[in-house]
């Protein structure tokens, strides 16, 4: 049985890098991966800059198209909102190729990578010991980057306490006029399904599409889809590959830390709960994890008081306030759409800098926001 310094489990963008970083400080690491790489991974694929700017490599090999600038639309509105930077607002990927890269630069660093490896138990004691369908690892400390659904977080013990959203994403081939069309802009489209958005993402030579609500509710995901379809002026399909997943939109209540595992990204609950964008704060997440477990000396129990501190401190309350801000977005639509005809160029300022990482959401923005109605009223 082979024995190292930290076990990951999973091997997306938050997985990867972070045994990237590990091995670059000399930390024996395995990453395990229930499928046989490289595969497919069900996302949009809208890979923002606040994240980008953390990778300590260039990732351009890799990106199939650049944007500098997002619109966002509202339905029923002759309202378009959009800002221009001088940075890459969103870059798209195939999340295939670019969690491959990712994978790849942390075997340069050292990472022993098992692919095809179905985590399947765990015996906790002073040193667990992971237990897949290929055999047995032991390790003195295990990171949850397994998404969405974590069976890593089931098996130490988490009971489901975060909010997990529905949405459905398509990869679709059109026609070369719909395509030439619909591929020069980003664009989000607020209230096209109830309670959410849907969204087109140009890619190399075909579009992501897709549909989410930001409540968990019952509803026909496929029927939107399809009248976003019209909405867009879509003529023909050539093809289509449809992929519905979940998103968890607000994080676990119960805690990051025990029985020497920590949850990273999805598994923890960390995507942005206004845009459901998760990718960024998963590499932060990671980046987190690693760097608690360096300052600690790999002393699992003082690495997670270490990384929970530091998740109260910085990640936690931006989070905490998307929550507050997506539900107030969703639901109040008359009084938003009031407030964006009048500061929407602010608005989207202020998003798209988020977007790029130059600012996160204040504590105080729902106190502003009520204010703003205050004072229009």
């Amino acid at each position: 049985m082979s024995y190292f310094d930290v076990a990951i489990i999973g091997s997306g963008p938050a997985g990867a890098s972070a045994a990237y970083r590990l091995a670059e400080q000399g930390i024996s690491t395995v990453l395990i991966e229930k499928e046989t790489l490289p595969r497919y991974k069900t996302c949009g694929g809208g890979f923002v800059y606040r994240g980008r700017r953390r990778l300590p490599y260039d990732i351009s090999e890799v990106v199939e198209r650049e944007f500098k600038q997002i619109s966002l639309y509202f339905e029923d509105e002759a309202m378009m909102l959009t800002t221009k930077r001088d940075v890459p607002v969103i870059s798209m990927v195939m999340r295939d190729d670019f969690d491959s890269f990712i994978i790849k630069k942390a075997k340069e660093k050292g990472v022993l990578v098992k692919d095809g490896h179905k985590l399947t138990g765990i015996t906790f004691g002073d040193v667990p010991v992971l237990h897949t369908d290929q055999g047995d690892v032991q390790a003195k400390m295990i990171i949850a980057a397994d998404g969405a659904l974590s069976p890593t977080a089931k098996m130490a013990g988490w009971k489901e306490t975060r909010t997990l959203i529905p949405a459905l994403e398509y990869e679709v081939e059109v026609n070369a006029a719909d395509f030439e069309r619909l591929s020069k802009e980003v664009r989000f489209d607020v209230d096209t399904i109830p309670y959410g958005y849907a969204w087109s993402f140009p890619k190399e030579n075909h579009l992501s599409l897709g549909v989410a609500s930001a409540r968990k509710v019952r509803i026909d995901l496929k029927a939107h889809y399809r009248n976003y379809l019209t909405k867009l002026g879509i003529t023909e399909v050539i093809s289509e590959k449809a992929h519905g997943f979940q998103i968890p939109v607000a994080p676990r209540t119960d805690g990051f830390y025990r029985n020497k595992v920590f949850l990273i990204g999805d598994a923890a609950g960390f995507a942005d709960p206004i845009t459901a964008e998760g990718i960024s704060n998963a590499l932060l997440s990671g980046e987190m994890v690693v760097s608690a477990m360096v300052n600690a000396n790999l002393d699992p129990d003082k690495a997670g008081a270490l990384y929970e501190s530091k998740l109260e401190e910085e990640l936690l309350p931006e989070i905490l306030t998307g929550v507050k801000v997506s539900k107030w977005f969703y639901s109040q639509r008359k009084i938003r759409n009031f407030l964006m005809k009048r500061y929407g160029d602010y608005f989207i300022s202020a998003m798209t800098d988020v977007f790029i990482g130059e600012r996160s959401y204040p504590k105080d923005l729902m106190k502003s926001l009520k204010r703003k109605v205050r004072e229009l009223v």
